[in-house]
């Protein structure tokens, strides 16, 4: 049995590098694992290192090994310088940013250089084959998935629909689709539609300032996706009280983790 691990990579992004974690959980010699891939990778894996809260990752992995004997790979790749995170986690090639009402200056000024397409790159060509050289991975869009919270979670949704060659599941959870018209977005959404996608994995609370802010946006995408999305491929999951932030999101990484391992 080979002990679980956490170990840090720093890999090339733009002109610097950026900090990717790696969590392994404990596994027998010659096994292999479904990965998921996450953005926010500082907020993952340990209380004492967190800066707004801990999805306690490893935790869930191995509680979902006890329960179901299944388990996988989770990478994080750190997003926390605050105004480099909005750049990175925010699509330009979408549509149209329209920005909300509530706090615009703050809005404009956060994403001001919107470049999750090069963010989407790195991840493809950099961290991807990194990993699969280091890790034991089971490789494969079925054993694949992406999963974010609020800026993250609009990018999973983008790189996922993106590359549903590479990504067979999506965690979309409190995703920021306020940024864009829902007309903008479903035309995007539907110029993705193939003999492939990834399965959805929908999320949002109503509970604080933040989730209502969002949520309008994400019932919005929801009803996009229930008129023109597979019904088997997505799943969502609305819980008005609860708030955004990573105490609302561990439980529902739970269950996405549980969704992904048993296909």
């Amino acid at each position: 049995m080979t002990e679980e691990k956490i170990t840090d990579l720093m890999l090339p992004y733009l002109k610097g590098e950026r900090l990717v974690r790696v969590f392994v959980p404990a596994h027998e010699e010659g096994e292999k694992l479904p990965v998921i891939y996450m953005t926010d990778g500082q907020n993952l894996f340990e209380e004492e290192k967190c800066t707004f809260g801990c999805w306690h990752v490893p935790e869930a992995v191995r509680d979902e090994r006890k329960n179901s004997g299944k388990a996988a790979i989770v990478v994080g790749v750190l997003n926390d310088n605050h105004r480099e995170r909005g750049d990175d986690l925010t699509p330009s090639t979408v549509a149209k940013f329209v920005y909300p009402n509530f706090r615009v200056k703050m809005m404009a000024k956060l994403f001001a250089r919107p470049h999750a397409e090069k963010f989407d790159e790195f991840i493809i060509n950099t961290v991807k084959p990194c990993v699969e050289e280091k890790f034991p991975v089971k490789t494969g869009r079925e054993n694949t998935a992406f999963c974010g919270s609020s800026s993250g979670g609009l990018f999973s949704f983008f790189t996922s629909l993106s590359h549903p060659d590479v990504y067979g599941w999506a965690g979309v959870f409190s995703p920021a689709f306020i940024m864009f018209r829902p007309e903008d977005l479903e035309k995007w959404i539907k110029s993705k539609l193939g003999s492939d996608v990834p399965f959805l994995y929908m999320y949002s609370g109503n509970g604080d300032k933040t989730e209502k802010e969002l949520s309008p946006g994400f019932l919005s995408t929801c009803g996009i996706l229930e008129s023109c999305y597979p019904k088997e491929m997505y799943k969502k999951s609305f819980k008005e009280d609860a708030l955004h932030n990573e105490g609302a999101w561990e439980p529902v990484f739970r269950d996405f983790l549980h969704c992904f391992l048993a296909g």
